[in-house]
């Protein structure tokens, strides 16, 4: 137990790094409720207990070269705003929440300055870019990984390491089962529900909405029936949904602040890739994954990236459980095809559920201790 009042400065930088680091403070606060955190925080971090927020991370959502470059004032900033943070008040500790390209330039800073580096959940260097594991085992003190086959990269590395356990694992269920979640959002129980999850980055929204949309009245054009759920990410609002809905005419709703909820209700999800295929996985939902990228974006992608899968879901699983429809291939009627597939073969969703119990399994396995033990252990160091 934490008997002084240490200072940790932590950093997010888009939607899903927000929830993870919400559930970091939340439990490092059961342990130790004198721990204050500061830093870069979305909506979940502030609301778990960050009473500091030096800039606010749905500032820093962005994806790919051409957009963090015309991103690029806004991100140097916060960065500016961090490394100054770091020399003024010299925090006990940094915790890193993914967001590697910010994060890895920040833990530089805090090495430069004997502040202690914690990573918490790992930049992707097993898929892409691999050559990052050197820059990483010279900044950072310990890497917390949530997925079991990560660990042994990192020791293989020299980088120390524990599996701390998934944090979406146990947080990620509805008290509601479909029948009930439908009539909450005031639809028919006795119809089948789709859902479109665009993504939780405005630029996703910009790019993949109107596909999603597309693709939706494609299929009520077949199966009229059809009721359709539009859950607002976080770090979004209605009105960047809004926008592009008007001349849709779809049995359509668009739901802020239960998407697990939302989930619950879904037959069948079509989403952009991220976060959220694992969340689909865990709550067995079918879904057809898709994503678009700027063209230099994804040419530059395409040369890095060194796995078969883009879903998490299918990468922990090490096999395509869900369809991915990525670039060209992300077509309202390919999108189409794939979706109507899963909606209308009950044994083909089934397999696909089937097999995400298998994934929940192996999210479930034994860590050797949890991100908040793992927090306290670092700052009594």
């Amino acid at each position: 137990m934490v008997r002084c009042e240490p200072l940790v400065a932590i950093v997010a930088g888009e939607a899903s790094g927000d929830q993870h680091g919400a559930y970091l403070i939340r439990e490092v606060n059961k342990l130790a409720p004198n721990v204050r955190f500061c830093g870069i925080a979305g909506p979940n971090m502030r609301a778990a207990g960050v009473t500091e927020v030096l800039f606010d991370s749905s500032q820093l959502a962005v994806m790919g070269l051409v957009e963090v470059i015309a991103h690029f004032k806004t991100i140097y900033s916060a960065l500016e705003k961090m490394r100054r943070f770091l020399q003024e008040r010299r925090p006990d500790l940094l915790i890193l929440v993914d967001y590697p390209e910010f994060n890895l330039r920040l833990a530089k800073t805090a090495k430069g300055l004997g502040i202690k580096v914690l990573y918490y959940i790992s930049p992707q260097v097993w898929a892409w870019r691999q050559y990052r594991i050197h820059k990483i085992s010279r900044l950072v003190d310990m890497m917390a990984v949530i997925l079991p086959f990560e660990v042994s990269f990192y020791e293989k590395a020299g980088v120390p390491v524990r599996f701390v356990g998934h944090p979406l694992q146990h947080g990620v269920k509805s008290k509601l089962s479909r029948d009930e979640a439908l009539i909450k959002f005031g639809f028919n129980p006795g119809c089948k529900s789709l859902g479109l999850l665009p993504g939780s980055r405005r630029s996703e929204i910009k790019r993949l909405l109107p596909i999603l949309l597309d693709t939706a009245e494609k299929i009520y054009l077949q199966e009229p029936e059809i009721q359709y759920l539009l859950p607002v990410a976080p770090m979004l609002t209605e009105a960047d949904i809004v926008p592009f809905l008007v001349g849709r005419k779809l049995p359509l709703k668009v739901i802020s602040g239960c998407s697990y909820d939302v989930m619950a209700a879904c037959d069948v999800m079509i989403a952009a890739s991220g976060t959220v295929t694992l969340e689909a996985a865990l709550m067995e939902v079918p879904l057809v994954v898709v994503y678009k990228l700027k063209f230099l974006s994804y040419w530059v992608g395409r040369l890095l990236v060194k796995v078969n899968h883009i879903a998490l879901c299918n990468i922990i699983a090490n096999e395509g459980i869900a369809p991915e429809l990525i670039q060209q291939d992300a077509s309202p009627e390919r999108i189409t095809q794939e979706a109507l597939s899963l909606l209308r073969d009950k044994k083909q969703a089934q397999r696909v559920r089937q097999k995400f119990q298998v994934i929940k399994d192996k999210l479930g396995a034994s860590a050797e201790m949890t991100i908040a033990e793992l927090t306290i252990a670092m700052l009594a160091q």
